[in-house]
């Protein structure tokens, strides 16, 4: 007897694009968020490929969520645009638990960039003071895009304000987004701050961050990054995306290791607060996400971009065991 193993579905990124809407985005990584702090997903610690020769890295992203499971291959090289490159390229392999069949091989790109803006915007929308007048951006490269696109799904109305270390980046955005161009003390100045740099050095100081208002911090995703001085996430309501990959390498890893911030100082993960485990804001004062990006988010995304794929009809097929 002879079985025939199902086709993989390969999807491009203009066919991710056309396939998952930001709301769509939103609405999964909020479940994964909670699904993770019930419990209820297997996720190991990102692995960390570091080449440091070649200034950039790789990491693998496993992970089990509802029925999906899959893996995300994907790097950051900051040299990359010189050379005519994206910095960040993925792909996802996407089986099926039961038989692991791969079901899918897809651009992770632009799930990364989309699963990403929605993680933030999930974080504000639980996190923020009750009324968003202002956002501000810091960094203003593609993640800048999806990061604005995302809250402006979960916001009526707001003023952004942009900053990043080359001005024709910020100029850009900010004309792109209706806003403005200005400091980083500007940027941090608004109700919402989103930073999105791959520094190693804090640049955010602690000063600037006065009064109620929320920060994501989306970038410092790896052993050795940090965005904002160490005193500011001391005196701050700190929310990660999952306790073990934020000490790892998270905003609070570099803190963590030289003894000026301790793990227990973090108030809850999103999850938590997502599912009404933990309170959330609680009155006028600094809130911080530190977000590390996890596989469950991907694997959530993944799975919705494979189900539209099929019920549209749209990718190619191809039997990689032929």
């Amino acid at each position: 007897m002879t079985t025939t193993t199902p086709a993989t579905l390969l999807l491009r990124q203009s066919e991710v694009r056309a396939v998952l809407s930001m709301e769509d985005a939103i609405e999964g990584v909020e479940g994964a968020f909670a699904a993770h702090a019930r419990g209820e997903t297997l996720m190991p610690v990102k692995v960390h490929l570091d080449l440091r020769s070649y200034n950039g890295d790789f990491r693998a992203m496993p992970a089990y969520l509802d029925g999906a499971t899959g893996v995300k291959w994907i790097n950051a090289h900051p040299d990359n645009p010189a050379k005519g490159l994206p910095t960040v390229r993925g792909m996802y392999i996407l089986s099926d638990p039961a038989t692991a069949v791969p079901l899918a091989v897809l651009d992770a790109t632009w799930l990364t960039a989309a699963r990403t803006g929605a993680a933030a915007a999930v974080a504000s929308h639980h996190l923020a003071p009750a009324n968003v007048g202002s956002i501000g951006f810091i960094g203003c490269g593609v993640q800048a895009r999806t990061l604005l696109a995302a809250h402006r799904a979960v916001f009526d109305s707001f003023e952004v304000v942009a900053a990043d270390a080359r001005s024709e980046a910020a100029a850009a955005f900010a004309e792109e987004a209706g806003g403005r161009a200005g400091s980083l003390a500007d940027a941090s100045a608004c109700d919402i701050v989103c930073t999105a740099t791959p520094v190693r050095e804090p640049i955010i100081r602690s000063e600037w961050l006065n009064g109620p208002r929320h920060v994501n911090a989306m970038r410092a995703d790896g052993h050795g990054k940090q965005e904002f001085a160490t005193e500011i996430l001391g005196r701050a309501r700190l929310v990660v995306d999952d306790y073990d990959q934020a000490i790892a390498g998270g905003e609070i890893n570099g803190p963590i290791e030289r003894g000026e911030f301790t793990p227990d100082t973090i108030h809850a993960s999103l999850g938590e607060i997502i599912d009404g485990l933990r309170p959330g804001r609680e009155g006028d004062e600094l809130t911080i996400f530190d977000s590390t990006g996890l596989a469950v988010q991907d694997v959530a995304i993944a799975a919705r971009v494979y189900n539209r794929a099929r019920d549209s009809g749209i990718g190619t097929e191809l039997d990689f065991f032929a």
